[in-house]
């Protein structure tokens, strides 16, 4: 604005980071020899290159927003990082041959910046860098500080960080005792019994309270009421708004879930994994972003490797679940209406 042009270009924002003397860029420019007053001296020409006499600034090049998702696709897919640093954005653009070279004509100096070597070594070259100090999960997901949400975990931990165990809430005094539901829970536990189509889906209006049959399963796995096949199962609530956050690159949103569905088939403990909201998962029902998770899942069911309790509208079901035979042939319905007064 100081300087009258119209719009923010990358060069304005590239002469900003590299003002700063401990970032990542900082490091990086050191490890690979960049000289600083080349670098000023380009920067300068440049921005006196551009139009000015404006009186306030118009818009934001479209650059720099290609330059934000680059970095961002950097940190998350590549370094299962949850917050994007200045050296993952340079790597990004490195990565993008329109953005390398936009960089490249703001200053020859970026040439020396071997993108492999960089991505091989990003640790220890950006060591002394002061975002290097800055803990990952600072601020939390999505919060002011730019953060991306949550990126890649590591093996092990999707489990933990993308579902809530049921039964441990159940043990801890967390859920209310369940009245009036024990038809819909036996009809739960029968359908978990079966060889085939043993897979049971709630389904009912919404508020009606399929995942309080969910919570009164959890119960009474936990007080040993049921059969002996089940006792001793884990029962863990799958968090599908979770697993969509920052998820927006295409098969970001299924590498999780196969995360999921991998560490419930290695587990020692059996785990049946309540999903919510299940149309979510299948096809045009999810966010934009999910794909068709629901191809991963079949192949899953069907070996029996994994059991799940699925819960959606009438609607819904209708719509996504009906439509396609393979899932059919995978979950059992079981009604759940409102609650009768008596029973209740």
């Amino acid at each position: 604005k100081m300087r009258g042009n119209p719009e923010v270009q990358l060069v304005h924002w590239m002469h900003v980071l590299l003002q700063n003397s401990q970032n990542d860029v900082a490091a990086i420019r050191a490890a690979f020899g960049l000289s600083e007053e080349a670098l000023q001296r380009d920067m300068v020409t440049r921005l006196d290159a551009l139009p000015r006499g404006a009186k306030s600034i118009s818009d934001i090049s479209l650059q720099i927003g290609e330059a934000i998702r680059a970095g961002w696709v950097c940190a998350s897919l590549q370094f299962g990082a949850g917050r994007v640093r200045t050296g993952h954005l340079l790597l990004g653009m490195l990565a993008d041959d329109k953005l390398k070279n936009v960089l490249f004509a703001i200053s020859s100096e970026f040439r020396k910046v071997h993108a492999e070597r960089l991505a091989d070594q990003f640790e220890q070259i950006c060591a002394a860098s002061s975002e290097s100090t800055q803990t990952e999960g600072a601020v939390a997901a999505g919060g002011a500080s730019g953060e991306a949400g949550p990126g890649p975990v590591a093996d092990g931990e999707a489990l933990t960080k993308f579902s809530v165990d049921l039964t441990q809430q159940a043990r801890d005094g967390k859920i209310d005792r369940i009245v009036g539901r024990d038809s819909e829970i036996r009809q739960c536990v029968d359908i978990l019994l079966r060889r085939r189509q043993n897979n049971p889906i709630l389904v009912g209006e919404a508020g009606v309270g399929k995942t309080a049959v969910v919570e009164g399963f959890a119960k009474r796995i936990v007080d040993g009421d049921v059969p002996p096949s089940l006792q001793g199962v884990t029962l863990r609530s799958l968090d599908i708004g979770l697993m969509q956050a920052g998820a927006s690159m295409k098969g970001e949103f299924e590498k999780r879930l196969r995360q999921v569905i991998d560490e419930v088939e290695a587990s020692p403990t059996p785990i049946v994994l309540f999903i919510d909201e299940a149309h979510t998962l299948i096809g045009a029902g999810g966010q934009a972003g999910t794909g068709d998770a629901a191809n991963l899942l079949k192949p899953a069911l069907a070996r029996g490797n994994l059991r799940t309790i699925a819960a959606t509208t009438y609607a819904e079901y209708r719509q996504y679940f009906e439509k396609d035979p393979a899932l059919t042939r995978r979950f059992q319905t079981v009604d759940v209406a409102e609650p009768e007064t008596d029973k209740a």
